[in-house]
């Protein structure tokens, strides 16, 4: 009977650990899978390009802003992001459409009105806010169009018009800062390719920086090698003007129609 016992004991141990391996193994590859997701990247779906003329929202206060963005082949795209002001009560609206968005970018959106509401100095309780996101997509994540959810926030809040020759790219933070945003240049070539004329992006990152090598000779080293990073201009590689900006108040002198 204490025989039986302790071989079922080990067998409750050896089961034990093989659960247990399993299961470390799931919150490994799981860990692996989501550092690797990029933040800042839409998944392309096969469908024709997305144009301006299927866009619904026509109230006196709506608006809409070009988003650039990056495919899942490193590729730059272009979405547009409708932003309408009615009067009601409160009410922040999100709608997505067939498009799957992470939690960041409904978040950015919540901070677009509020980073809006305090900049203007003007409650939100008396006007309903709704933010329609379409992309040529079926997947759209990522904070690095908060700067522009912002942006056309303020616009729409104001009644004031656009100037569709501008895209930016960058998130915001509570200040009206403008933060960081990655794959700049495959952004700043998306945004020519619709004839955008300008291209804002974020404090130091109007350039990005290609690897070389730089060899010489020292004393009984022959042709020793060591790497270097050429910083190159942005404007130059997507052949647009590119412009640094701090804040949003600086942004948006240069949305103003």
């Amino acid at each position: 009977m204490n025989k039986k016992k302790t071989e079922m004991n080990h067998l409750n141990v050896k089961t034990a650990l093989v659960v247990i391996f399993i299961f470390s193994l799931g919150l490994y590859s799981g860990a692996i899978f989501f550092t690797e997701v990029d933040a800042e990247t839409i998944q392309m779906i096969t469908q024709p390009p997305i144009e301006k003329e299927v866009l619904y929202l026509d109230s006196p206060n709506s608006l809409t802003i070009n988003l650039p963005a990056v495919n899942g082949n490193d590729t730059g795209v272009t979405a547009f992001l409708e932003v309408d002001v009615k009067s009601g009560s409160g009410l922040i609206l999100v709608n997505v459409g067939n498009i799957i968005t992470n939690f960041d970018t409904q978040a950015s959106m919540r901070s677009a009105a509020e980073i809006a509401s305090d900049y203007l100095n003007k409650s939100l309780e008396e006007v309903d806010i709704t933010y329609n996101l379409v992309a040529d997509a079926s997947m759209l994540e990522g904070p690095s169009a908060g700067a522009a959810f912002t942006i056309a926030t303020v616009l729409a809040l104001t009644g004031s018009d656009i100037n569709d020759t501008v895209m930016i790219t960058g998130t915001i933070n509570h200040d009206g800062s403008i933060g960081p945003a990655g794959r700049i240049k495959e952004k700043a070539i998306a945004s020519k390719e619709i004839g955008t004329e300008l291209f804002l992006v974020p404090v130091g990152e109007a350039y990005e920086y290609n690897e070389t090598e730089f060899c010489s000779d020292y004393g009984i080293f022959k042709n020793y090698c060591q790497p270097e990073l050429v910083p190159v201009k942005i404007e130059d590689l997507a052949e647009i003007k590119v412009v640094e900006v701090s804040d949003l108040g600086e942004a948006l002198e240069y949305f103003r129609a």
